[in-house]
């Protein structure tokens, strides 16, 4: 009995009143606001979780999975990594050797980082590197390069390349330049300015030459992992004192801390369109209750109970604000469909590792969306709702 009066009474204060028709005004900016704000929310947790998941895509293929490196300043040697490629035969390793370089053509120099490989090996774990590679039978002293080096520097095929070496004297008191020339070969393009501008790949026997290092002796190792989180503890019990192994994760974290509070600050920020919606909610609410009080006092001098009345305006807000939700998601959905869908927004490339407007709404933002909206409407009906059971039945029928 009380659900069908409640119902009714719903059904009833929906209506447009022609006496009061700013309430029915107030009601529909309830119900636009809350849906806007949703789509809103939910376009804007799509883009911030595209751009978090290309940029770890990025990131995650130049910086690999794992990589082990040397705690002191002696190279790792072959044999060590024999033994972890006997203990864990599922994982994939590469090993390199790194430094840093100037390049010089004319009188332009330029700082950069070269990394000796063994190519076949780095295909198989980097697909940025293989991609560059495919079709190419890359010898001794050929070079790779981002492709922002080769674009500044104006690099063609079989071009000699010079680059500047630096190595301690034999009383290790200075540093004294020493100068090579590569054969360029190719360039790759890894949809971040930051690696294109500075990484160049070379054969590990041209590298190791250069540096003097022994046969079979490498900087680190870099390895690919499909649970590298399991997989870096089990080879961090396995390794000597003087090697250490960190993730793709460690060697960024800073950056996807400031994307994840970047991410928590707009959710809250575009919370607050749906929060100042709300108000209209209360506003609409509140004036239906002011403009029903004669209808209240009657209802309840009649022996309706306050809790009749209390649903009443509580289930007016959740139908405003509900309806709101859901054509909000509507919305929201087909704004991500069109967008996902169609080259509305197109991005430089060069800046943000992709050309079109990535989009990927996760489903524990949209849990989060729909939960946090739910809760602020809830809110935001049940003090009109409060407010219609504290009526003077008595003042109220006599004066009016």
């Amino acid at each position: 009995m009380q659900k069908n009066l409640s119902f009714y009474l719903v059904k009833k204060y929906l209506r447009f009143d022609k006496s009061q028709p700013f309430i029915t005004v107030i009601s529909l900016l309830a119900f636009f606001g809350v849906a806007i704000g949703l789509t809103v929310l939910m376009v804007a947790m799509a883009i911030m979780n595209g751009f978090d998941k290309e940029f770890e895509k990025k990131l995650f293929t130049m910086n690999y999975p794992l990589s082990i490196y040397s705690r002191s300043f002696s190279p790792l040697d072959q044999a060590q990594l024999n033994t972890l490629k006997e203990q864990f035969p599922k994982l994939l390793f590469s090993p390199y050797i790194s430094t840093q370089v100037i390049i010089k053509k004319g009188n332009r120099l330029e700082g950069g980082m070269l990394f000796g490989v063994h190519f076949e090996q780095e295909a198989k774990i980097n697909a940025i590197v293989a991609e560059a590679i495919q079709g190419k039978t890359l010898d001794k002293y050929d070079l790779i390069t981002g492709s922002e080096i080769a674009k500044t520097h104006q690099f063609s095929p079989d071009e000699k390349a010079t680059l500047i070496f630096t190595k301690n004297d034999p009383g290790g008191m200075s540093l004294i330049p020493k100068m090579k020339r590569f054969n360029y070969q190719g360039s790759f393009r890894s949809g971040l300015m930051a690696y294109d501008k500075a990484y160049m790949y070379t054969t590990l026997e041209s590298l190791a030459q250069v540096m003097q290092y022994d046969e079979g002796h490498f900087d680190g190792v870099h390895i690919y992992s499909d649970n590298p989180l399991v997989d870096i503890e089990k080879i961090r019990k396995v390794l000597p004192d003087d090697l250490g192994i960190v993730g793709w994760w460690q060697m960024n974290g800073n950056f996807f801390a400031a994307l994840a509070l970047e991410k928590r600050a707009l959710f809250i920020v575009l919370m607050l369109i749906i929060l100042i919606a709300s108000l209209n909610i209360i506003s609409s609410l509140l004036m239906t209750v002011m403009n029903r009080r004669k209808e209240i006092a009657l209802l309840l001098s009649l022996g309706a109970y306050k809790k009749e009345i209390k649903n009443t305006f509580f289930y007016l807000g959740l139908v405003i604000g509900g309806g709101g939700m859901v054509f909000g998601i509507l919305l929201g959905s087909l704004a991500l469909f069109v967008l996902g869908s169609f080259d509305i927004i197109s991005l430089p490339a060069d800046v943000y590792g992709t050309a079109r407007l990535p989009l990927d709404l996760s489903l524990l933002d949209f849990i989060l969306t729909v939960v946090g909206t739910s809760v602020i409407v809830a809110l935001s009906s049940y003090y009109p709702a409060y407010k219609a059971t504290q009526i003077n039945v008595l003042d109220t029928l006599r004066n009016e």
